[in-house]
C-alpha cells in the first residue's frame, strides 16, 4: 500500500465484476446482461442527440426522465432518483441512510457490492445466513440497528420474496431505512414500489440495466418517499451534479416510452428461463425456482468449478463462485434460445465423459 493513501483507499476492498471476455465467438452467460438489443426507439433517440447536443453539459436534475419513470409507477418526479447505473445509486443510498457505528444487515449470500460499500463507508454490518434452501426470513430482519438492504430477486441466487414479507420487514424497522435492491424484478412478480406511499422509510432501487437491455447506457434510479429522495439529490450534489450525461438520458426516457417491445422481451427470456430450467432438470440439475434473468443451478455428480471450466474450454462463459455455501452451484444467464441450446448440448457432452 502506498503511503500516500487515505484510510478509505485503504479499507477499501473493490467489488470483482464477471469477466468482460472480448471475443467473437463466444457465449456470454456470466453478467446477467439482456441477449436482446434496446428498444429501436432507444436507438433513435440517441440518435437525435447525437446530432447536436454533445457540447452543451446534460441536466443535473434529469427532470423529463424522472418524471417518465414516476408516471411508469403511478408515482411524481419528487419520488424519484436518477443515477449513473444502480451501483452509483447504491453507493449515494449507503451514504445518505446508513450510519458509522451502527450495524446494518443483508443476506450472507447475497449481490457482493454490499460489503465493499460497507467497507468503503465504514459502516459495521452483519450477514444474516440464509435458510438451507437459500430462502430470507423475514424475522431475521427485524429491529436492525443501522438499516437493511436486500436485493429482490436476489443474486445470486434468483429466489424471489413475496411482498408480503418485504412489507414485514418494512414494518418492523419503522426508524431506519429499508433498501430493497430490485434489479431483477421485472422477471418476476410485484415490485415493492407499490409499498412506497405507505411506509416512508422504503427505499426500491431498479435499474435499465437488464430487463430494458441498457447495461452500456448506465442508468439506474430509485424509488422512495421524497425527503428520502432528497437525501439522494444532497448526496450526488455533494459529488457530481453531473453523473448521467446525454444520451443515457434521453436512452433511458424511450426504454420506458416503448412499453410493447420491454414486455416483449421480458417475456421472452421467462419463456426461455422455464423452459432451459426444465431441461437441466432433466440433465439430473438441481435447479432453483429463478425469478430473474439467470438460474442457479448445481449437479450432484460434477462439481461447479469442473463445469465451469470444461464449459470456458468451449467458449461458454458461466460464473462460478469460489465461496462457501454456494461453490457448487452456478449462475448461468439466460440468453437467446440459440445460445442456450448451444450450452445443453455442450453439457451433455460435459456429463457424458
Amino acid at each position: 500500500m502506498s503511503k500516500f493513501w487515505s484510510s478509505m483507499a485503504k479499507r477499501a476492498e473493490p467489488y470483482v465484476p464477471g469477466e468482460q471476455i472480448e471475443q467473437a465467438d463466444l457465449v456470454k452467460l456470466n453478467t446477467n446482461e439482456n441477449p436482446y438489443p434496446p428498444s429501436p426507439k432507444v436507438l433513435k433517440a440517441i440518435e437525435e442527440e447525437l446530432a447536436g447536443s454533445l457540447h452543451l453539459y446534460p441536466s443535473p436534475t434529469a427532470d423529463k426522465l424522472r418524471s417518465t419513470i414516476g408516471s411508469y409507477y403511478n408515482m411524481t418526479a419528487d419520488e424519484v432518483f436518477v443515477g449513473n447505473g444502480s451501483d452509483e445509486v447504491l453507493a449515494f443510498s449507503f451514504m445518505a441512510f446508513f450510519e458509522p457505528g451502527k450495524v446494518i444487515r443483508f443476506p450472507y449470500v447475497t449481490y457482493s457490492f454490499y460489503p465493499v460499500y460497507a467497507k468503503l463507508f465504514d459502516i459495521p454490518y452483519e450477514e444474516v445466513n440464509l435458510e438451507e434452501d437459500f430462502s430470507i426470513q423475514a424475522e431475521d430482519y427485524f429491529d436492525s440497528e443501522g438499516g437493511i438492504i436486500i436485493p429482490n430477486p436476489n443474486a445470486p441466487t434468483s429466489l424471489y420474496v413475496g411482498l408480503d414479507h418485504i412489507e414485514e420487514i418494512v414494518k418492523n424497522n419503522p426508524n431506519q431505512v429499508v433498501i430493497i435492491d430490485e434489479a431483477y424484478v421485472d422477471f418476476a412478480e410485484q415490485s415493492a414500489a407499490s409499498l412506497i406511499r405507505k411506509y416512508d422509510n422504503l427505499l426500491v432501487v431498479q435499474t435499465t440495466s437488464k430487463s430494458r437491455a441498457l447495461a452500456g447506457l448506465r442508468v439506474g434510479f430509485a424509488l422512495g418517499n421524497a425527503s428520502l429522495i432528497d437525501a439522494l439529490i444532497r448526496m450526488k450534489d455533494s459529488f457530481n451534479s453531473y453523473t448521467v450525461d446525454r444520451l443515457a438520458l434521453v436512452g433511458a426516457q424511450a426504454s420506458f416510452e416503448d412499453e410493447a417491445y420491454f414486455k416483449e422481451i421480458t417475456a421472452r427470456i421467462v419463456s426461455t428461463r422455464e423452459t432451459v430450467s426444465k431441461k437441466m432438470k432433466q440433465l439430473e440439475f438441481t435447479v432453483l425456482p429463478s425469478k430473474a434473468n439467470f438460474v442457479f443451478v448445481s449437479h450432484p455428480r460434477v462439481a461447479a468449478e469442473v463445469l465451469y471450466t470444461e464449459l470456458k474450454k468451449e467458449n461458454i462463459v458461466v460464473r462460478f463462485f469460489d465461496k462457501e455455501p454456494i461453490n457448487n452451484f452456478l449462475r448461468i444467464t439466460i440468453g437467446t434460445d440459440t445460445q442456450m441450446e448451444e450450452l445443453l448440448l455442450t453439457l451433455e457432452k460435459i456429463l457424458a465423459k
